[in-house]
């Protein structure tokens, strides 16, 4: 089974000012005359971290990780205002011109790979290659798996994330938390922040050990960050059409992809990563047995560098 490549250090880090005063993080590791490969985070309302720098050969690939507008080390943090999915390829545009790439591979999973494929449909002649994982395209059955039919398989976890206050029914489940998020109290706010954020990191692996006494102290700043984000996109469908993009792919030029899916995805099930390799026939599709949405899993991990060992050779 492959494994992380060891830890390494950005060699260049840059502030990109763009619109609406939004500053992107981008930072430059690995081999700087490599393979450009770009990742893109999850969420949304995520971010980057040293251990994303890892899915990749330090010596070959010149790896460009960023934070997308209102999250991690992007500034002002949390800031939904022209915030949307437009917005985001067009910063992706921007890294690329700024440090002088003409074609990169895209690296995404979860919402990763939903902006991937969305940059990919608006810029095909840009993008050498796909690697994929959790695919999701946030059509609206994805979206009601996620909000309220998964509850079937974690019901313990559902309830507590519909007890946070007396005020939130399943039924408008976004709403709620939306009004709790972005409300005047914010206690109250970062508590729901976290309350929401947390339920999605409970079903992200195949295995989970309840471990809340051994969390780490909460910053609850960082998690109202990332929960006004996510509760923006989702309250706009994530601002894509995913049949939409699934019907453009087709017509698109046959480029090398990888698309890799856990078989127990509880954010992100197989569907949508069965629907996208129908739409792409010539990828290669690896449906991870043992596996959840997570890609610290042993058989998520092993597939992505496996895909960019081979990415090599592109």
């Amino acid at each position: 089974m492959k494994t992380l490549f060891p830890d390494i250090e950005p060699y260049q880090v840059h502030a990109l000012t763009v619109d609406s005063g939004h500053t992107i993080y981008v930072e430059e590791s690995g081999n700087p005359k490599g393979q450009s490969i770009i990742f893109l985070h999850g969420g949304p309302g995520g971010g980057t971290g040293p251990k994303q720098r890892r899915f990749f050969d330090p010596k070959h690939y010149r790896i460009v990780l960023f934070d997308q507008r209102g999250c991690g080390k992007s500034t002002p943090n949390g800031e939904i205002v022209n915030n949307t999915t437009d917005d985001l390829i067009d910063d992706i545009e921007t890294i690329r011109k700024h440090l002088n790439i003409d074609q990169w591979i895209l690296f995404g999973g979860s919402w990763g790979s939903t902006l991937a494929l969305a940059y990919y449909v608006k810029f095909p002649k840009l993008v050498r290659g796909l690697i994929l994982r959790g695919i999701f395209l946030s059509r609206a059955f994805e979206l009601d798996w996620f909000l309220k039919e998964v509850a079937i398989f974690f019901p313990v976890k559902y309830q507590k994330l519909l007890d946070f206050h007396h005020s939130i029914n399943k039924e408008s489940l976004v709403a709620d938390y939306s009004r709790l998020v972005f409300g005047q109290d914010h206690n109250i706010a970062g508590k729901a922040a976290h309350a929401w954020n947390s339920f999605e990191g409970s079903i992200l692996k195949l295995t989970y050990e309840n471990n809340d006494d051994d969390q780490p102290e909460i910053n609850y700043d960082d998690e109202l960050a990332r929960a006004r984000v996510q509760l923006h996109y989702i309250k706009h469908h994530c601002f894509v059409n995913g049949d939409e993009i699934l019907n453009q792919l087709q017509s698109l030029k046959k480029i090398p992809t990888v698309i890799v899916q856990g078989q127990y995805d509880m954010v992100c099930p197989p569907q949508t990563a069965f629907d996208l390799h129908q739409a792409l026939p010539h990828a290669e599709f690896h449906l991870i047995a043992d596996a959840g949405h997570s890609a610290s899993e042993t058989g998520i991990t092993d597939a992505l560098i496996k895909a960019t060992e081979a990415f090599k050779k592109i």
